[in-house]
């Protein structure tokens, strides 16, 4: 059974062949190569093969033999006429398994709709990551609205040299814990890859969210049965949810029960969800922020209880708590459950300023330690302290474009999604949102030198930077991006008239 709010995998199913081994660091600088210099249409792009959706199986399993194909674009079905799905032969096995005669069973029927497009000219790690994010193993290929091609996911892989992608093959189809683990091991040397040869930080967080992602989906297929996994929704929030984590610095995720559904009836499986990714070595929140904590495994009232109290409650860490489970994002399950929360939490907003603006007003919340300041040009004396990067310069950007989001209803979970969208609509000015991104991707940038390094030195990666660990340029970078997180600070606590 598919659950609501997640497409049809049409290949799920399909056979991967025997296990590949991952990835030398050679193979890996190769990708590399592969995915900054390469667009959609340099890869191999197969010829469209189109059916009606009126068309019975027999008749199209002909056609699909006479052409030598395995899977056929569907137009229309459903009293649609613009529909485009796709059919491929594993879902003719499904048919098979059906009580009715394939004869008597049109595409449109069991076709995965709608098929999912991009554009010939996207950059071809956006191709890498629909497919896992929609759990697809073919994409539409689209020119000016037309569609030019089909990329399946074996034809990119052979094109990549078969690297990346099979990490989440092998995650996907683990079919033990330990298995699972032995994939999640294989992130993190790709991250220390990617990175060396150059890859733009934001690119890495995108298709390392996405592995992680798969990660996460799998271990709660393997650890919770199906009824609970039918009757809930797992999330992932915070930078996680945002697909701005990259190094495993803490787990942010909790479980939404359908109502009815009671929490004990979940206890093992969170448990042993959370022990596993602990296990991964993904670290336990330090705020207990995980499924396996019962603040943060309701039932959908609870949940609605809990958000009114973040806002009209006196609990200093409301405001925190929203903040975090604004980046939601649904990993697995009903995804309509965590949709029905965020409309909940869209009323209680409607008219809320005061709240906006206590919620605003922890951009604040670390600028009072600005000793460091002085201490980045020479470097001398007491420039060999730590400070806390995230603090000081990524949550400041994070936490005041979430607040600008919660206020104009923006939708987008990552920072630099939620900056562009606040500056289409003219909350922002374009300039405001191209030195913020350039800002936050920056200190992205130094914070994962810095855990590279640390996982070098055998010690665990955290938000702490070492001033004089940093050369000339970051020392000089991090002057201009932290100037305009300062900046930013300065603008937030005007246009939501907080108390200075």
């Amino acid at each position: 059974m598919t659950p609501r709010g997640f497409r049809k995998n049409e290949d799920a199913a399909g056979p991967l062949g025997p296990a590949v081994p991952l990835m030398s660091g050679d193979d890996a600088r190769r990708e590399t190569l592969t995915l900054i210099t390469s667009r959609v249409g340099d890869a191999p792009v197969r010829k469209p093969f189109f059916l009606d959706g009126g068309t019975d199986i027999v008749s199209a399993c002909r056609q699909m033999a006479a052409a030598g194909v395995t899977d056929v674009l569907v137009r229309g079905g459903g009293g649609d006429a613009d529909r485009l799905g796709i059919f491929t032969t594993t879902n003719l096995r499904d048919v098979l398994l059906m009580d009715r005669p394939p004869a008597s069973v049109t595409l449109a029927e069991v076709a995965a709709f709608p098929a999912v497009t991009i554009e010939r000219g996207a950059e071809l790690f956006e191709a890498m990551i629909l497919m896992l994010r929609h759990g697809v193993h073919r994409l539409v290929v689209c020119e000016r609205g037309q569609v030019a091609g089909v990329l399946r996911q074996l034809d990119l892989m052979g094109f990549l040299a078969n690297r990346s992608h099979l990490i989440a093959l092998e995650a996907a189809e683990a079919g033990s814990v330990a298995a699972l683990k032995r994939a999640a091991d294989q992130i993190a040397p790709l991250i220390a890859a990617l990175h060396r040869d150059g890859v733009r930080v934001e690119v890495i967080a995108r298709l390392v969210g996405e592995l992680n992602r798969t990660v996460f989906r799998r271990l709660w297929e393997l650890v919770a049965p199906e009824g609970l996994r039918e009757n809930s929704c797992l999330i992932v929030m915070g930078s996680e949810g945002r697909g701005e984590q990259i190094m495993r610095t803490d787990q942010d995720n909790g479980l939404i029960l359908r109502d009815g559904v009671a929490a004990d009836t979940a206890a093992k499986a969170t448990a042993a969800f959370t022990a596993a990714l602990v296990d991964f070595g993904y670290p336990p929140c330090p705020g207990g922020i995980m499924a396996s904590r019962p603040d943060w495994c309701r039932d959908v009232a609870g949940y609605r209880r809990a958000i009114g109290q973040w806002v009209h409650g006196d609990d200093p860490e409301g405001p925190m708590k929203l903040a975090i489970f604004m980046d939601a994002l649904a990993v697995s399950g009903d995804a309509e459950l965590l949709a029905g929360l965020r409309a909940h939490l869209a009323r209680l907003m409607s008219d809320s300023d005061a709240y906006l603006a206590r919620f605003a007003a922890s951009v604040n919340s670390f600028s009072q330690d600005r000793s460091w300041w002085s201490r980045l040009p020479g470097m001398t004396g007491r420039g060999s302290a730590e400070v806390d990067i995230k603090k000081l310069g990524i949550f400041p950007i994070v936490q005041g474009a979430r607040a600008l989001a919660l206020k104009y209803r923006v939708p987008d979970l990552p920072t630099a999604a939620r900056l562009a969208a606040l500056a289409q609509m003219g909350r922002i000015t374009p300039a405001q949102a191209r030195d913020l991104s350039d800002a936050l991707h920056f200190l992205m940038g130094v914070k994962l030198d810095s855990n590279l390094r640390q996982i070098e030195d055998g010690r665990a990666p955290d938000n702490l930077i070492r001033l004089d660990a940093l050369g000339a340029l970051d020392r000089e970078g991090l002057k201009e991006a932290l100037a305009i997180v300062r900046g930013f600070r300065d603008w937030i606590t005007q246009a939501f008239r907080l108390q200075t």
